[in-house]
C-alpha cells in the first residue's frame, strides 16, 4: 500500500501534468478533474489578466502550450497569487527563454506588461512633495520609488494582435505609479532616459548631472541643455515621477 506521501506526490504530479502523469489510485475521478481544473484554470486566469496582449499574440494553442509548460516546470516560491505573475516573467525570463516559433520581442513584452502590476502592488511610498525649487540648478530631484526608466530593442508598447509583427526598434519607456495610484506610461527621450539614470545612481546637484550630459551628448549650448531639463523636471514632478527636491 502506498503511504500518504507517495499519494500526494502522484497527485500534485497530476495535476501539474494531467497529460503525462497516472493519476493516483483509489481517488475518484470526478474529484480529480475537479482539482485539475481548479489548479489549472485559477493560474491561467490570473495570468492571462497580467499578461493580455501576450495572450492574444501567442493564439489559444501557444499560450496554453507556455502556462501548462510554467506549471509542469517551475516551483513557485510564494502561495499568493498576486506574485503568480512575478514567478511566470522569472520562469519565462530566467528560464525557459525564447524558442523558435516565439516572436523576436516576446520576453520584453512580458516584461512590459508584468511592470504595471509590479509598480501597482509595490508597497513603496511616495515621498511628501514639497514645492518646486526655485534654485533648480543646485538642487538634488529625487525620483519616486514607483519610476522606472525601461529600455527595450522592441517598441513592445505598439505591439499588438493586430499589429503583431514590429521590426527591431531601440524604445525607451517611462513608467511611474502617480499620486492617485495610477500606473501611467509614455516614451521617453534621451535626455529623461540618461537623467533619471544619473538621478538614481549618483547623489549630485542637478548641475552636475547636467555637465556629465552635456559632455556625453556633445550639447555645445548649456544653457539651453538647462532649459529642457528644467521644463522636462517640472513635467515630472507634475506627474509624480519626480517625487521631491532636496
Amino acid at each position: 500500500m502506498k503511504t500518504f506521501q507517495q499519494t500526494q506526490l502522484a497527485l500534485t504530479a497530476y495535476l501539474r501534468a494531467p497529460e503525462k502523469s497516472p493519476a493516483p489510485e483509489n481517488v475518484e475521478t470526478r474529484r480529480l478533474h475537479i482539482y485539475r481544473d481548479l489548479v489549472y484554470n485559477n493560474i491561467e486566469n490570473f495570468v492571462a489578466n497580467v499578461f493580455p496582449v501576450t495572450r492574444s499574440i501567442l493564439g489559444d494553442h501557444s499560450w496554453h502550450g507556455l502556462v501548462r509548460e510554467f506549471i509542469l516546470h517551475h516551483n513557485c516560491q510564494t502561495p499568493y497569487f498576486v506574485q503568480i505573475s512575478d514567478e511566470f516573467v522569472h520562469y519565462i525570463l530566467q528560464v525557459r527563454g525564447l524558442r523558435g516559433s516565439d516572436p523576436a520581442y516576446l520576453l520584453e513584452l512580458i516584461h512590459y506588461e508584468w511592470i504595471e502590476l509590479a509598480l501597482d502592488v509595490s508597497t513603496d511610498v511616495i515621498p511628501d512633495a514639497g514645492v518646486f525649487p526655485t534654485d533648480v540648478e543646485n538642487s538634488r530631484p529625487r525620483v519616486s520609488p514607483v519610476t522606472v526608466c525601461l529600455s527595450y530593442q522592441y517598441p513592445v508598447h505598439k505591439v499588438s494582435a493586430t499589429f503583431p509583427h514590429w521590426p527591431a526598434e531601440p524604445t525607451q519607456l517611462l513608467v511611474y505609479r502617480n499620486r492617485m495610484d495610477i500606473v501611467c506610461f509614455s516614451e521617453a527621450n534621451p535626455l529623461t532616459a540618461r537623467l533619471l539614470f544619473l538621478l538614481q545612481s549618483n547623489d549630485q546637484p542637478l548641475n552636475s548631472h547636467l555637465q556629465t550630459i552635456a559632455a556625453e551628448l556633445q550639447y555645445s549650448d548649456i544653457t539651453m541643455l538647462k532649459k529642457q531639463a528644467f521644463l522636462l523636471l517640472e513635467g515630472l514632478y507634475k506627474d509624480s515621477a519626480i517625487s521631491h527636491f532636496e
